[in-house]
């Protein structure tokens, strides 16, 4: 762990890798549940997050509501990215294990998502279906946990 950044090249980094690894998790959503299922489009995506704040009125609402949208997926990616952060020069596992622990990051964000917070938000809760686990959980661990332990990784042994 060679790097002693100054605070802005930390902010860069860790706003860089929120930006990569929230836009490849909303995409991935977007894909499976747009193109390949048909069963939404971005904007009821993007509605269905600000509805963890705004309820059911979210769904209703125009574009204020992508952008709210997007602004808490950004800043749940960006939490993630911070905590793994903050969290990679102090557990030994995370600098030795750098691709497991970033799969298993994944499924650490599944669970915090559905069992802590999604529960306190506006969100409605569908039936448990086993599928929707399993998809939910892949794309967490290849679109949020991998990126951010791989650019988590990349940033702390990089050389001056």
């Amino acid at each position: 762990m060679k790097n002693t950044d100054q605070p802005a090249g930390v902010a860069k980094h860790i706003l860089t890798t929120t930006l990569i690894a929230g836009t490849l998790d909303l995409v991935s959503v977007w894909l499976i549940y747009g193109p390949i299922k048909q069963k939404t489009d971005m904007g009821k995506i993007l509605k269905g997050i600000a509805g963890g704040a705004f309820g059911k009125s979210a769904y209703g609402g125009g574009s204020d509501m992508i952008v709210y949208g997007l602004f808490f997926h950004y800043l749940i990616a960006c939490c993630f990215t911070l905590a793994y952060f903050l969290l990679y020069p102090k557990i030994a596992f995370l600098r030795r294990h750098v691709v497991l622990s970033g799969l298993l990051y994944g499924i650490v964000a599944w669970v915090w998502m559905n069992i802590v917070i999604l529960p306190m938000t506006n969100v409605p809760r569908g039936p448990f279906k086993i599928e929707g686990v399993v998809i939910g959980m892949l794309l967490l661990m290849f679109f949020i946990g991998l990126p951010i332990s791989l650019l988590t990784h990349a940033y702390y042994t990089r050389k001056k």
